[in-house]
């Protein structure tokens, strides 16, 4: 059973930092696409960066500049470095995995969040 587990949320004031992590157990990160997304009260989930299986980035553009998607494989660790965070920043923050079991086919597992609070 593939399970995600983020940590590293918490409260931060105004252009402070925080590092996300997301670990995986059940199931290899290689090969596999991931991306981070957040969802504030009232709002609906979006994605905040992606990182292919080679390596490519994408960001919203609410935080080109600010935020670092990375990942580890060998730790099958997915990483969010967060600078300069703003109070707009504020959600729970998932991570996500997209399962590819074969071309065409593929399983989305999220984790359970973790809060992030940026004061003003």
């Amino acid at each position: 059973q593939v399970q995600l587990v983020e940590s590293g949320g918490g409260l931060v004031q105004a252009g402070g930092s925080l590092r996300l992590s997301c670990v995986a157990s059940g199931s290899s990160f290689s090969g596999n696409d991931l991306g981070w997304y957040r969802q504030a009260p009232g709002k609906q989930r979006e994605l905040v960066a992606a990182i292919t299986t080679d390596g490519n980035t994408n960001y919203a553009d609410s935080v080109k500049g600010r935020f670092t998607i990375s990942r580890d494989n060998a730790k099958n660790t997915v990483y969010l470095q967060m600078n300069s965070l703003k109070p707009e920043d504020t959600a729970v923050y998932y991570c996500k995995m997209r399962l590819s079991v074969r071309p065409g086919l593929s399983y989305d597992y999220w984790g359970q969040g973790t809060q992030v609070t940026v004061s003003s």
